[in-house]
Formats: C-alpha cells, sequence, structure tokens
C-alpha cells in the first residue's frame, strides 16, 4: 500500500523508499498468512460460512432463506413470547414476530388464560415484511373486503347457530346471516338439530355472493381438514400397539367413539371396553371420560359410492381393556380354593349362573350348587342379573380360565349342626311344606327337612287333624329317628301311642303249612282231595276268642282295647 501512494504522488522520499523496501519484503509472508486472520481466529460453521465474491443480493437473499416463511390462511403453531396490554406475541419462525389480539384469546370473564411459552394453533390473517397477524378465527363486525380474504385463504370464521331452517341451519357469521347445509355441519349427519342450536362453531366461508346477502359455510370442510392434518401426524407418530390418551367423544351400541387427537377419533368395540362381560357401553364408560387405549389397527380414509361427498374417515380400532393385562394371568395369587368371596352375578344360563368375582374373572355356579334348602330348577329361582352374593371357591383352573362356585357352600350345610339341634326323642315345631302319598314333609329349619309317615300319624288319637294339614301350616311333633349321613328325620305326634313301631310283631308267629303226605301226588288225590289239603292247613291261635284272625288278630284287638281305655 505504500508503494501506491508513492506511485501515485510520483514522490519518493528515503523513508518512503525504506518502507517501499520494508513492503516488498514482507509481501510474500501477508500472501501466506494475512495478518487479520491470524489476530482474530473464528470458528465458522458451514450455515455461517458465505462466500466473500457474493454480490448483496445474494447474501440478504441467503438471509431470507434462513427463516421460515408462512402464508396467509395457513394454520401454524406459534409460542407466546411476550404480552401486552391490548397484544399478543408470539414466535412463528419467521424473521418477524406474530401479533394476536388479546381480546380474542380473552375468556368470558376477561382473563387471559395463556401465558409466556404457551403453544397455541392460530391462523394467519395476513403477512408482510413488517408484521404478521395471526387468529383462532376471524371474529367481529369486518367487511366484506375480509370475509372474501377469509374465503380465499381458507381461514376460519366465527359463527353462532341461531336454529334450523329448511335444508340446513341459520348462522349469523360477523353480525351476518349465513346458511350452512344440514350435511355440513358435522362429519356425521343425522344428530338432532337442536343439539347445534346456540352453540359457536367455526366454519369456512364456501361462497360470497351478492354483496355478502348470500353467505355459505360449512364446518365439515373444516373438521376434515382438521382431521387430514391429525391423521398426518398421528401416522407419523403412531403404530400400533401404542397406547394414547384420549377422551370418551360419543356412544353407540357397539362401542364408543374415542377422540385421541383434535377432529380424529377411534372406535373401542364392545368387547374392548373392559375385561368384565359388557353389553352396552355405558356400562363401562360415559361421554368426557378421560381413558387409555391401545392403537390394534389404522386404515386410511376411503371414497363412498357418492364420491367426495360419502368420503369415510379413518378407521381406528382401539382398546380400552388391553391398556391393562389379563386378569386371569395373576389370578393364582389373588384367590385360593375353599376362599368365600362376594361376587356380581353377570348372566344366567339354562345350567346355572355366572359369576364376576374379579374384573374379568367369572365363575360358574351350577344348579346343584345354589341352595341346601330346596331344588333349583332354573338359576332364576335363586338369583337376579346384576345381584351381589357370596360364593365358595369349589375348585380354580388359571390354565383353562375356569373357576367353579357355590352358593350354598358359601351359607354353610344346614345338617352339620343338626345332630345337637334336633336330638332323638326332642319335641320341635315345623312347618308343612308338601303332602306326599306316603306322608308330611315338614320343614323344621332352612334346608333341614323331616318326614312324618302317614301310618304313623294315625297312631295319633288327633290323626284326622294331621290329616287335613294343608302347605304351609304349622306343626309340633318329636323326633323318633335321625340319620345324618342318609338326610333323613323321621318324625312322629307328640301323643303317639308308639304301637305301630313293631312291638306287636313279637306276637306274631309265623305261619307254618302241614302238607298232606299225598300232595306231592296230588293229581291221584283229585281235585277234591287237593281242597282238603289247602283247607286242612291248622292255624296258631292264641288262648281266647281273637275272632278268627289268630295270633295278628288278637295283637291288634288288645291294641284297640288299650286305646279305648
Amino acid at each position: 500500500m505504500t508503494g501506491e501512494r508513492t506511485e501515485a504522488t510520483g514522490l519518493e522520499t528515503p523513508e518512503a523508499a525504506t518502507e517501499t523496501g520494508q513492503a516488498e519484503a514482507t509481501a510474500p509472508e501477508a500472501t501466506v498468512a494475512p495478518a487479520p486472520q491470524e489476530a482474530a481466529p473464528v470458528e465458522m460453521s458451514e450455515e455461517d460460512a458465505f462466500d466473500e465474491n457474493a454480490s448483496f443480493a445474494d447474501l440478504l437473499e441467503a438471509h431470507s432463506g434462513t427463516a421460515e416463511t408462512v402464508r396467509t390462511g395457513e394454520r401454524v403453531k406459534a409460542t407466546v413470547v411476550a404480552i401486552g396490554e391490548d397484544t399478543v406475541f408470539v414466535a412463528t419462525g419467521a424473521k418477524v414476530d406474530g401479533l394476536v389480539d388479546r381480546k380474542e384469546l380473552e375468556d368470558a370473564e376477561g382473563n387471559l388464560p395463556v401465558a409466556v411459552g404457551d403453544v397455541l394453533e392460530l391462523y394467519v390473517v395476513s403477512a408482510n415484511a413488517n408484521e404478521i397477524k395471526l387468529s383462532r378465527a376471524m371474529g367481529g363486525q369486518v367487511g366484506l373486503a375480509q370475509l372474501e380474504d377469509a374465503r380465499e385463504a381458507g381461514i376460519p370464521v366465527e359463527g353462532r347457530v341461531t336454529g334450523p331452517c329448511k335444508g340446513g341451519f341459520n348462522v349469523e357469521v360477523m353480525k351476518r346471516r349465513a346458511f350452512c347445509p344440514a350435511s355440513q355441519m358435522d362429519l356425521r349427519p343425522g344428530a338432532e338439530p337442536e343439539s347445534f342450536t346456540g352453540q359457536t362453531f367455526q366454519f369456512l366461508i364456501t361462497r360470497l355472493e351478492q354483496n355478502g346477502r348470500n353467505i355459505v359455510v360449512s364446518r365439515r370442510m373444516l373438521l376434515e381438514r382438521e382431521q387430514a392434518e391429525s391423521l398426518s401426524a398421528l401416522m407419523e407418530n403412531v403404530k400400533e400397539g401404542d397406547v394414547l390418551e384420549g377422551t370418551v367423544a360419543r356412544l353407540a351400541p357397539f362401542g364408543a367413539f374415542v377422540e385421541i387427537a383434535p377432529g380424529l377419533e377411534g372406535m373401542v368395540h364392545v368387547s374392548e371396553l373392559s375385561w368384565s362381560r359388557v353389553q352396552q357401553a355405558d356400562e363401562a364408560v360415559s361421554v368426557g371420560d378421560k381413558v387409555r387405549v391401545k392403537v390394534l389397527s389404522i386404515a386410511g380414509a376411503e371414497e363412498g359410492k357418492g364420491g367426495r361427498e360419502s368420503r369415510k374417515g379413518p378407521r381406528i380400532s382401539l382398546s380400552i381393556r388391553q391398556v391393562s393385562g389379563d386378569p386371569w394371568q395373576d389370578v393364582a395369587e389373588r384367590l385360593d380354593p375353599d376362599q368365600i368371596i362376594t361376587g356380581k352375578v353377570t348372566r344366567l344360563a339354562p345350567f346355572g349362573a355366572f359369576i364376576e368375582v374379579l374384573p374379568g374373572v367369572e365363575g360358574l355356579v351350577h344348579l346343584s350348587e345354589m341352595s341346601w334348602t330346596r331344588r333349583i330348577n332354573k338359576p332364576e329361582e335363586a338369583v337376579t342379573p346384576g345381584e351381589t352374593v357370596s360364593v365358595k371357591i369349589k375348585e380354580l383352573d388359571p390354565a383353562r380360565k375356569r373357576l367353579s362356585l357355590s352358593l350354598r357352600d358359601a351359607e354353610g350345610d344346614p345338617w352339620s349342626t343338626v345332630e345337637e339341634r334336633f336330638p332323638a326323642g326332642s319335641t320341635v315345631t315345623g312347618t308343612v311344606e308338601k303332602r306326599a302319598p306316603f306322608g308330611l314333609f315338614v320343614n323344621l329349619a332352612p334346608g333341614v327337612t323331616g318326614l312324618l309317615p302317614n301310618a304313623v300319624a294315625a297312631t295319633s288319637p288327633q290323626s284326622r287333624t294331621y290329616a287335613g294339614l294343608n302347605p304351609g301350616a304349622e306343626v309340633s311333633l318329636v323326633v323318633r329317628d335321625l340319620d345324618v349321613k342318609a338326610r333323613r328325620i323321621s318324625l312322629a305326634p307328640a301323643d303317639a301311642t308308639g304301637e305301630d313301631d313293631g312291638e306287636w310283631r313279637k306276637y306274631a308267629q309265623p305261619q307254618k303249612r302241614e302238607h298232606h303226605e299225598g300232595r306231592p301226588g296230588g293229581r291221584e288225590g283229585g281235585r277234591d282231595g287237593g281242597r282238603g289239603s289247602r283247607s286242612s292247613a291248622p292255624a296258631t291261635v292264641v288262648s281266647g276268642d281273637s275272632g278268627g284272625f289268630g295270633s295278628l288278630g288278637s295283637a291288634l284287638q288288645a291294641a284297640l282295647e288299650k286305646r279305648k281305655k
């Protein structure tokens, strides 16, 4: 540089010559290692590095490309960076911050529910080099120009459904009357019109004519757009087998629909709601419940027969019960044979009743295990669905998922204490249960029934009274005989004489028949001889007149005389 100044002025002094020589001497070193780079070494990344020969326009374009660009009508996620008195400032990734009207974010009480750092989903209303205006949806009172911009950019507008009309609904949009066809109000047409009346939703403007006198809006198009965005994000991040959190959106006869993303629902079949047996979805969940679900399968949207209008959304199969493990896996640790537990009757079958003793664990009570006190022919005679009962575990087989239960064993065997409660010779009071040809069955206690034979009742002076007893009548009797093993109790009237207990048998002698010597040759004796042999058989007679009936007749006659006394 010294040489250049000297050459320009045309003057050369010794000092200048000396400096020139020094410059010439040091020039090669400056070319090899420039001094400024050695004095301030800076590590530059590939993104920061730029070509020194690039023009200013190229550098400006490269700098502009490092920031994200936004388009009017685009839905973006923005982070709150500052909150002003009238404006909330958000970062969208562009070079300039976005602006949101604070009143739009305030609730009905005027409180601002957002804070610095919160992420909001907003729509770009306008964008230029100086600012980006964003909004959750266009609202308030604006002109036709803003409405036209919203229609062209696909920006949602707020609208309040004022009521149903022919073919659809009347909607108030920015102080203007609009029309929403019934098919465009929801993703699934068929809901009651009254369910939408009075509610405020976001709509897309599909038609704007006659200076704003003909405005047609659609909520369904907006929901489909949000659904597509949610599905796209879901397909990227979620796979079969993942567990998600959702909200029960609605119930159906075959299951429940759970919203797992904005505008995106999956279906939980009634069989996947719970390990317990569920007949209807409302038995397991309610609308608004927060649930955890497992993704079973995901199928994309399909075109219906009617084309785009009949387009079917994605089919996502979910399960609530599979989030928790199979309850039979550890049932052996929670249940023990001979254990008495409580359960709920879930359903009845011709052969018994099913009892749920743990969530998802059911056991069977056979008809023969329902009662000690009476014979059960149908399970309805003992239990009803939904009833809570105590049962005893008779057999447990986790491998086969089988559980055998007993109702009567849980109550206890009434015959186990019969000997103490009804010893032989004791007087008991019971109720006539039924009449049989051979006697009366008398119920002494629940599950304990005795028999009063007709022959024994006849020995009582009040035999006619016992003969006239009907089921339900109360009677006092004496325990004659008890056989716990055979579960039999023999009863008798308290005033029975007891002569029929077999005592008279000691008076009865075997009737010996004396055969005629010519009996084997009866033919030789002829017919008359045969009769003679039969009539000549002597009978053993007790002394005294017995009326010709032998010892048996004498014993009976003596018994009758004793009764008369």
